[in-house]
């Protein structure tokens, strides 16, 4: 084990990228944001900037990450996806709340 994590505010919910070249977690700094770093610690990038997101799980292909988001004063929740740039963010209808989404392998 060893500490990777020396940046302000707390860590939670890592997923390492299926190649292993970055980390996703939820940054928790007042509002909780998905951001990723590569394994030593470095390039920390955040990828979202809303109130509460949280639970990042990669697609197979690394490209993607999904998480649920929570709304504020409401609590309700709902799935999005965002591209490792940032700027592509998009809610995946389901037809109820929905939370901690998790990327199934891929089949052939």
């Amino acid at each position: 084990q060893k500490r990777v994590s020396f940046f302000g505010g707390r860590a939670a919910t890592p997923e390492w990228s299926p190649r292993g070249d970055q980390i996703a977690f939820t940054h928790i700094a007042g509002d909780f944001r998905i951001a990723v770093m590569n394994p030593g610690g470095g390039g920390l990038r955040f990828l979202t900037d809303s109130w509460q997101d949280e639970a990042p799980t990669w697609a197979p292909n690394g490209r993607i990450i999904q998480f649920f988001r929570t709304e504020r004063n409401s609590g309700r929740t709902s799935l999005w996806q965002v591209d490792l740039t940032g700027r592509n963010e998009r809610r995946l209808e389901t037809p109820v709340d929905a939370s901690d989404p998790s990327w199934g392998p891929i089949l052939p």
